[in-house]
């Protein structure tokens, strides 16, 4: 299996070295072999994968809460004008602002895969399964996260509070993903969206 380290520095893609069409993200280096696992005790034991346009969604540290979105084809006009405020990214990726240090410091392992034997499973998040063992084409160790946004085409947000964000896109009509917001810093006293969220 193919080992890189990648910097992120210079006009160097640190995300596109590989020509594979699924990932994995991980915190951990070395793994040979990904066998199925089940997400929840009593769940169909599978491989997870996520297709290159959702990729920025994962490259950051595991536990990080975010919200994430993007225009969509249901998306409309208003919303996208709304969120979006003319960039040109192709996703925005919102993290708070006390995560950012170790967004900075820490680093993830990009796993690349062959999409033979995965079936998607979620076109809106990017998410593929493998019901068998697979053995990843190569591991590519991402040093700088920042930088590795930035060359998937992201744009980064940093707030000091996401549940906000996080109900206003949810009730938009943009296409999103909602990560680890179990994680999330407990909202200001007085907002009534609050509640418990299942990892």
């Amino acid at each position: 299996m193919c080992v890189k380290i990648a910097r992120c520095c210079g006009t160097q893609s640190a995300v596109n070295e590989e020509p594979n069409d699924l990932y994995h993200v991980s915190d951990e280096a070395g793994i040979r072999v990904f066998d199925p696992r089940p997400l929840k005790p009593g769940e169909e034991p599978l491989v997870w994968a996520i297709d290159a346009d959702h990729l920025p969604n994962y490259l950051l540290p595991r536990d990080c809460p975010r919200v994430t979105f993007f225009a969509g084809p249901e998306t409309s006009r208003d919303d996208a004008e709304r969120f979006l405020l003319g960039t040109t990214a192709n996703r925005i990726v919102a993290i708070e602002s006390a995560w950012l240090e170790r967004v900075r410091s820490e680093r993830v392992v990009r796993y690349g895969f062959s999409p033979e034997g995965f079936e998607l499973r979620d076109l809106t998040a990017g998410y593929h399964v493998s019901r068998s063992a697979v053995k990843p084409a190569g591991e590519v160790i991402l040093g700088d996260l920042l930088q590795a946004l930035l060359d998937c085409g992201a744009e980064l947000r940093v707030l000091p509070s996401l549940w906000e964000l996080r109900e206003r896109v949810i009730h938009s009509t943009l296409a999103f993903s909602i990560i680890r917001m179990r994680n999330a810093a407990p909202p200001q006293r007085g907002f009534d969206a609050y509640r418990a969220l299942s990892p």
